[in-house]
């Protein structure tokens, strides 16, 4: 699938944009959101009630046994209720579908980052996350899948015990959530993700807020960006080690922002070093460089 070429400034939207102000009649116009910050704040707090528990239901005490936890297997032949359940029982029967196979343990992490993702839960569920991560993080990142990695440290951001727990758990939620965004928006490009686009289907847009362009040749933001985490993640020993094997985990991956631009980068220096020096006679066999 090809994409279409981008629009100029000035040129009528394509087909099927929506207009600024999300194409209502009571947005107001040039706005994303509409009446915020409140109506963003409201939105956000509506996903954040706090688990609902029933008669009898609670999240396991702090001093809980963890190291059976960490071997036993969730079963993946999970019964159905045969009762109706409380929101936190309910809550807990998804999981274990989603996790089996998985170490108990991985459903407690689970269960435990549902409570504390909410504007309030049981008093002793921050100590007992950090209790899990202390005592078997190794275990749970060779094992859990990425989605709940990346919940768990951005877990971290919310409830760490320590400035740079949080510090590191807050920007990872940021560069992970961000990316979700704009990787999610991608793929309606009709690019796989580790497809580059071609440069001279750029367009004179402007970035937003005036901010200038990122130099594909010679621009570091990407270091910027990434290096001060990795750092301090590396000297951090709870958080830390989860960051890092994310980090790694991204670093490996060939489908993201920033393997795209490394590669533009690359492509981009091989054509500036290819160019003939000021003077120099053309090289017969080179391409036209329109067309490259």
């Amino acid at each position: 699938m090809t994409a279409e070429k981008p629009q100029e400034t000035g040129s009528p939207a394509p087909t099927g944009a929506v207009p600024s102000g999300g194409g209502r009649p009571d947005a107001a116009p040039g706005l994303t959101y509409p009446g915020a910050p409140e109506t963003v704040i409201k939105r956000w707090m509506v996903r954040r009630s706090p688990v609902q528990y029933g008669n009898g239901d609670a999240l396991p005490p702090l001093d809980t046994d963890l190291a059976p936890l960490a071997t036993d297997l969730i079963p993946h032949d999970e019964p159905d209720p045969t009762r109706r359940l409380s929101p936190y029982r309910r809550k807990l029967w998804q999981l274990r579908l989603e996790l089996a196979g998985q170490p108990e343990l991985a459903l407690l992490n689970a269960i435990l980052i549902v409570n504390l993702r909410r504007k309030s839960f049981p008093d002793h569920a921050p100590a007992l996350f950090l209790r899990v991560w202390k005592e078997h993080g190794e275990t749970l990142m060779r094992q859990l899948p990425g989605r709940w990695l990346i919940s768990s440290i951005i877990t971290f951001g919310d409830v760490g015990e320590t400035e740079a727990q949080r510090r590191i758990g807050l920007a990872l939620n940021v560069l992970f959530s961000t990316m979700k965004l704009y990787e999610a928006e991608r793929t309606f490009s009709g690019f796989p993700a580790h497809a580059v686009f071609r440069r001279r289907r750029m367009c004179s847009r402007t970035l937003p807020l005036g901010m200038s362009g990122f130099g594909f040749h010679r621009g570091g933001l990407d270091f910027n960006l990434l290096g001060p985490i990795w750092q301090e993640a590396m000297a951090e020993p709870v958080a830390g080690p989860l960051a890092c094997h994310l980090l790694e985990r991204l670093n490996a991956d060939p489908g993201n922002i920033f393997r795209r631009i490394r590669q533009m980068s690359v492509v981009r220096k091989v054509k500036l070093d290819d160019r003939p020096k000021p003077g120099a006679a053309p090289d017969p066999g080179a391409p036209d460089p329109g067309t490259s």
